[in-house]
Formats: structure tokens, C-alpha cells, sequence
């Protein structure tokens, strides 16, 4: 349904007056160059709208002007959730994560699917 949504979000982009959307799950049973091509197709989008997308793909997530992490963990019996904005070297480093590790070949690889 986050595809389906994306396409016609693409599409009627110039034409609706929403200026936020939250894709959620939009990279799920999908990879590689089909992932880059949502991750694309979302950065087109986010020329005209604000763009907040949740994925753990990081073909998707490269594409983005910015990355936030969210974090939560159990302070006192309460669970405390926490969301921080990355910086440049951050971003290289939570990518590669999402590749698969933290190896020189994984940073190599985030840094160029940042460019």
C-alpha cells in the first residue's frame, strides 16, 4: 500500500495540497535497484513536499537530504523514545550499519550511495 501510495503521490505531486506525507514500511519485500528506484522516486517527491520515510533499506534512505535515528530504551520502568538528526560522518556510519556492518567495504559502500 506505501508503494501504491508513493506512485500516486509522485504522480499527483504538482496537483494536491498535502504538504507532509510519512511513508512507513515502504521498503518492505523490495532491494536492490528496486530500492534505489522508491529511494529516487521519494527524493523527486520531497522537491515539492516534505518527505518523512521509516526504512531499514539503505537504498531508500540515501537519496534523502537529511537522517534521523530513533532510539528507545526503559528509564525507570518508563520506555523513553529519542530521535536525533545525523551528521555527515553519522550518516556514512548508519548506512553502512544497514549494509550489513561496519567493515571498511560497508563504509565504502554508504559513502558512495550518499553521492
Amino acid at each position: 500500500m506505501a508503494r501504491v501510495m508513493l506512485a500516486l503521490k509522485t504522480v499527483l505531486a504538482a496537483e494536491d495540497e498535502i504538504p507532509v506525507l510519512i511513508f512507513d514500511e515502504v521498503d518492505a519485500n523490495i532491494g536492490g535497484e528496486t530500492a534505489h528506484t522508491v529511494g529516487e522516486k521519494m527524493r523527486q517527491l520531497a522537491q515539492r513536499r516534505q518527505v518523512l520515510c521509516i526504512t531499514h533499506l539503505p537504498q531508500v534512505a540515501a537519496p534523502a537530504q537529511a537522517h534521523y535515528v530513533v532510539t528507545k530504551h526503559v528509564k525507570d520502568g518508563r520506555t523513553i523514545s529519542e530521535v536525533r538528526l545525523l551528521d555527515k560522518e553519522e550518516r556514512v556510519t548508519e548506512l553502512a550499519r544497514l549494509l550489513g556492518g561496519r567493515s571498511d567495504a560497508a563504509r565504502k559502500h554508504a559513502e558512495a550511495l550518499l553521492k
